[in-house]
């Protein structure tokens, strides 16, 4: 089978273009620029550029969309323009060169609302506003994805949380670079339970939707949590990735409050002089901090056959060798 991938630069599509490829699948992935490390066809393109996307999706039999804006700081229309737009292109896309499967990468961060979330299921709606763009766009292209649902095009929304693992690009460098500089600190009581989500599961949950995806399938215009199954409280699982790292665990705290205050205050400064750079502190970044979520995938069990077949303890001896390895 021929299929495409967006977002092939980043960790998930990266570690999804590379198993797809191993498992005997013909990989074609859509890219702005150059992927040397891929033994994939790279078609040249932006999301943005509709037609582009639809010339690159041409003789595949399904689409993997992956690619997005992430993070949690920058302009709405930005993120629109990548995450909103992006997606209705490769809806389009699929309807025009007759492609039947799309699976669409999405965020529990699409329901995060303020407070905890605690066994959340699919059943919860999108909140009424959101604390940062991402979220709030993810859930709009989400929404598409599951509406463009029908008889010619099957679609499924993967909801995976925190993926952490070996050559993750952002967050655990991010993390360890914060911890070295005495930057990184517990917010709240570090007890709230958290979901994080190894690599390779991430990656084996989006090849079972494809294999398991068709009209008028069980999966077909729905979405779906994708964790470890094993929340652990936030000081617990932060510590765990800084020994990976080598680092001595955190000692130090911030009330949870207080954390808010300063992500509201920064934000403030920031949008106020115009400051493109993400403050060290948001009022989302403080909520994923200090409160509880973790999802029930029970669901993606019972409808994908996913089980989380690497646990956190295996996935920290592997993020460890790996660091260890690649220490620079």
């Amino acid at each position: 089978m021929k299929v495409m991938v967006t977002g092939a630069t980043g960790f998930v599509g990266k570690a999804l273009a590379k198993e797809l490829a191993k498992r005997g699948y013909e990989v074609v992935c859509f890219s702005r620029r150059d992927i040397p490390d891929l033994a994939a066809d790279v078609k040249k393109g932006d999301l943005t550029d509709g037609k582009a996307f639809t010339d690159a999706l041409s003789g595949c039999e399904a689409l993997f969309h992956v690619a997005s804006k992430t993070g949690i700081w920058g302009s709405y229309d930005d993120y629109y323009a990548a995450n909103v737009t992006g997606t209705e292109n490769a809806i389009s896309a699929c309807v025009i060169n007759k492609v039947r499967l799309l699976v669409y990468t999405s965020s529990p961060s699409v329901i995060f609302r303020d407070g905890d979330h605690k066994g959340v299921n699919e059943s919860a709606p999108y909140p009424d506003r959101y604390l940062a763009n991402y979220p709030r766009t993810k859930a709009i292209a989400e929404a598409l994805v599951l509406k463009a649902n029908c008889t010619e095009i099957a679609t499924v929304s993967l909801r995976p949380h925190l993926v952490w693992g070996p050559e993750d690009p952002h967050f655990l460098p991010r993390m360890l670079e914060r911890a070295k500089a005495g930057q990184l600190r517990i917010v709240g009581t570090g007890k709230n339970l958290i979901d994080s989500t190894y690599i390779d599961n991430v990656v084996d949950a989006h090849i079972l939707a494809l294999e398991r995806l068709k009209a008028d399938a069980p999966v077909a215009g729905k979405c779906y949590f994708i964790t470890n199954g094993e929340p652990l409280p936030a000081e617990e699982l932060m510590n765990m990735f800084l020994k990976a790292g080598g680092l001595p665990p955190l000692a130090k705290k911030i009330p949870a409050g207080a954390a808010y205050t300063a992500g509201a205050l920064l934000e403030f400064i920031y949008r106020l002089l115009k400051k493109k750079e993400e403050p060290k502190m948001t009022r989302f970044l403080a909520r994923e901090l200090s409160c509880s979520h973790w999802y029930d995938i029970s669901a993606a069990k019972r409808d994908l056959g996913y089980i989380p077949k690497v646990s956190i303890e295996e996935g920290m001896k592997r993020l460890a060798e790996w660091l260890t390895e690649n220490r620079s």
